[in-house]
């Protein structure tokens, strides 16, 4: 190997040693998510326990790695029925499939933040998306001594893509709920030890 390739690869582990590492803070995080009904109204819903890790290097965004998981049991458009039927089968089945994920595999910075490309897993089945991501905020310093910094991330998705495809056509034209879902994911990471 010769010495410029030596000094390629140093270069591309730069950015690793000074990426910070922080956990995702369960209690202050959600993944949202927006779809229409009959045509005319849209319906809200949330999981409430998201967890996992995200690496963060505020000189070098591009060097952001996410991995995180999402609990489908906690789905809740506070409406118990049809939370069931989410749970059920006909939309996550549950039972089979207790959890979606996100695992970044690259990134690069935008005039409002970072757009992080990755593997969005849902119902057994892994597309790839992009993660608007807004932030991360300035890292602040929490009573219990931890830093943390918060993020809001967005993207589009096609529910049919990943087999979520029960439906109902309306005699009006349409369907009962529409295929295009958004999603927005509201994070707060904490990392545990504060800078001197």
């Amino acid at each position: 190997m010769n010495l410029k390739s030596v000094l390629a690869l140093a270069l591309l582990a730069v950015p690793a040693v000074f990426a910070e590492e922080y956990k995702i803070d369960t209690s202050h995080s959600k993944a949202a998510f927006t779809v229409k009904h009959l045509m005319v109204s849209n319906v809200r819903g949330e999981f409430s326990k998201v967890t996992g890790t995200i690496s963060y290097d505020e000189k070098n965004p591009a060097a952001t790695r996410i991995d995180a998981t999402i609990d489908a049991t906690t789905v809740n458009t506070s409406e118990p029925k049809r939370d069931e039927h989410l749970r059920s089968a006909d939309f996550f089945d549950v039972a089979k499939f207790p959890t979606m994920s996100f695992k970044s595999k690259s990134a690069k910075k935008t005039a409002d933040g970072i757009a992080v490309t990755g593997d969005l897993t849902i119902h057994g089945v892994t597309r790839q998306v992009v993660l608007n991501v807004e932030g991360p905020s300035q890292e602040m310093k929490d009573p219990w001594n931890m830093l943390r910094r918060g993020a809001t991330a967005t993207t589009v998705i096609n529910r049919a893509d990943y087999g979520l495809t029960w439906n109902k056509a309306l005699e009006t034209g349409g369907m009962v709920v529409s295929n295009e879902v958004k999603i927005t994911i509201d994070v707060e990471a904490t990392r545990a030890t504060a800078k001197n």
